[in-house]
């Protein structure tokens, strides 16, 4: 089973870019499609972005389409999340997760029944206005 820890949060001004890494334990990191999702205080927790298996497949929220960009490197166990034009609306704890199937990523957050394998402790990201 793999582990997942994320790092890169910290402050930065409006309209900053930031990249997070998730780095993965195990062998099996490229048997897992990949994910990123946040929480902001009194919300509950959104999707941001997916990514499959190989990498050649991504899917974002609108609230971040064409402003973040999600992307993984099986050699380094590692997936990224490039955040540019940073809101404050984006403050949130970022939070990796892992699951075998790219779906279950993207509709998690909305379908009770769904639920991942594997999460993060999560990585806060301060967008300053």
């Amino acid at each position: 089973q793999v582990q997942l820890v994320e790092s890169g949060g910290g402050l930065v001004q409006a309209g900053g870019s930031l990249r997070l890494s998730c780095a993965a334990s195990g062998r099996t990191f490229s048997n897992y499609a990949m994910g990123w999702f946040r929480q902001a205080p009194g919300k509950e927790r959104e999707f941001v972005a997916a990514i499959n298996r190989g990498g050649g497949s991504q899917y974002y929220a609108d609230s971040v389409k064409g402003r973040f960009t999600i992307s993984r490197d099986n050699t380094k166990n590692t997936v990224y999340l490039q955040m540019n034009s940073l809101k404050p609306e984006d403050t949130a704890v970022y939070y990796c997760g892992a699951d075998p199937t790219f779906h279950t990523l993207v509709v998690v957050t909305t379908e009770k029944d769904k639920y991942l394998e594997v999460w993060g402790q999560g990585t806060l990201v301060t967008v300053s206005s």
